[in-house]
């Protein structure tokens, strides 16, 4: 399983809604808000890097008021 790390900024005052719409979508393992640079980061995990591709770009960049996204790719299967 390939897991991705996602970190990003959003709109202010969207945490629930942000929240409820990144939690439904499929291969999102955890959604975590969090202080500091970044408002939120998200796990996700799938089979491919193909898959981890789709979601991040048709799914989470997707979301109403996200600003910016970065990604860190988990580098061993734990």
């Amino acid at each position: 399983m390939i897991k991705a790390y996602i970190l990003i900024n959003t709109e202010t005052d969207v945490e629930e809604e942000f929240m409820e719409e990144a939690k439904d979508i499929e291969g999102v393992t955890e959604v975590t808000s969090v202080y500091g640079i970044y408002d939120f980061i998200i796990t996700v995990e799938a089979d491919t890097m193909e898959k981890i591709k789709e979601i991040i770009a048709w799914k989470v960049r997707k979301i109403k008021d996200v600003k910016s996204t970065i990604t860190l790719m988990g580098i061993n299967g734990s």
